[in-house]
């Protein structure tokens, strides 16, 4: 009994932030999102289901249209640099793997919005990317980047790629090289071996690498107001703007339930496909 006392001892504190911190606020969005809007400020409390209709309408269906279609993007091209990143950095010496996550984790130490900032100076008109450019003669005069739609794909991708980079060395990293080589001993080529054994054993991390990149390039607001201006819309500018401008709390609750709820969707298959691909290798 005085172990259970120790132990339940030690872990209140923890679920007494989970429950305060996490469960507390998502039960009280939810409530809300089922609130009516005050007609100057704050909400009235009578159920409605407008505001869930509300999002049904084809400007809304848009955005979350054009949101899904820039994570899917971003993601994609995330996927193909991070993949090889990650895989061929798990294969280096210790000393530089040291210097690879150093060098990918030094960003982090910096402010976002910072870095951001650096890309509106590149993007500029007649900023350093347009100079080099017409330097080597590629264009005749200067581009318009900023405040479009692929400006704003770069900047996702500058964003998210360390998460798919790290979660894709993490697997890579723990795996038996030895099967490898035992797979190309048997008379298995090189493409073969990889996609037999290496993608199985990675697929893990590359699946939470794309839950972590997939998921926040729907809701992050702040690159596509930066770098796209007010042309690019996605969920979590929605959001912004019911909060801080229109004050529709409950509305802004609504869109914030069914993106946690397209979260929910997401980490469930990863789990499952994780959970399989874990049964395949036991077997």
């Amino acid at each position: 009994m005085n172990k259970k006392y120790n132990i339940w001892f030690l872990l209140f504190p923890f679920y007494l932030f989970s429950i305060v911190v996490i469960a507390f606020p998502l039960i009280y969005m939810v409530l809300l999102s089922f609130q009516t809007r005050a007609d100057i400020w704050g909400v009235i409390n009578e159920f409605t289901w407008k505001n869930y209709q509300d999002i049904l309408q084809p400007t809304y269906l848009q955005t979350f249209v054009q949101s899904f279609k820039l994570a899917l993007t971003s993601t994609f091209l995330i996927s193909i640099i991070g993949y090889p990143f990650g895989y061929f950095m798990a294969k280096l010496s210790k000393k530089w793997k040291k210097r690879m996550l150093l060098l990918l984790m030094i960003p982090f130490w910096t402010s976002s919005l910072i870095r951001l900032y650096g890309w509106i100076i590149i993007f500029r008109t007649n900023g350093p990317l347009d100079q080099i450019l017409m330097s080597l003669h590629l264009t005749k005069e200067p581009l318009r980047m900023l405040y479009t739609y692929p400006s704003v794909l770069i900047g996702m991708v500058y964003i998210l790629l360390p998460f798919m980079i790290l979660a894709v060395y993490s697997s890579a990293e723990k795996m038996d090289w030895s099967l490898i080589e035992a797979a190309k001993d048997l008379g298995a080529t090189s493409f073969q071996a990889f996609c037999t054994i290496t993608m199985k054993l990675t697929l893990p991390g590359f699946l939470s690498g794309i839950i972590l990149t997939f998921i926040p390039s729907m809701g992050l607001f702040f690159v596509a107001d930066l770098l796209g201006g007010n042309k690019i819309v996605l969920v979590g500018s929605i959001i912004q703007e019911q909060l801080l401008k229109v004050h529709n709390w409950p509305f802004a609750a609504a869109l914030s339930v069914i993106l946690m709820l397209l979260t929910t969707i997401m980490i469930t298959l990863y789990k499952r496909i994780s959970h399989s691909t874990e049964l395949e290798g036991v077997l």
